[in-house]
């Protein structure tokens, strides 16, 4: 498979306990794929593949990617 290497990857590190991140799928329905939970501390490094177009991130985090730093919210 090619696209492990040409692919790009985002790291996110959890800054609260319970950070979800779910990866979705490519194609004309998308759909939940994967999901996982961090705790605050944590780090996850993701990639976009062949089936993952995007990745949703619920709580507070910080991403980084080749585009810069974002940081989500967490809950109010």
């Amino acid at each position: 498979m090619k696209y492990a290497k040409d692919s790009e990857y985002i790291v996110i590190r959890a800054l609260e306990d319970g950070v979800q991140v779910i990866g979705l799928t490519r194609g004309t329905d998308t759909r939940f794929h994967h999901a996982e939970k961090l705790d605050k501390g944590e780090v996850m490094v993701a990639q976009f593949t062949e089936h993952t177009s995007a990745v949703k991130v619920r709580g507070k985090a910080t991403l980084y990617t080749a585009y810069g730093e974002v940081e989500s919210e967490g809950k109010k």
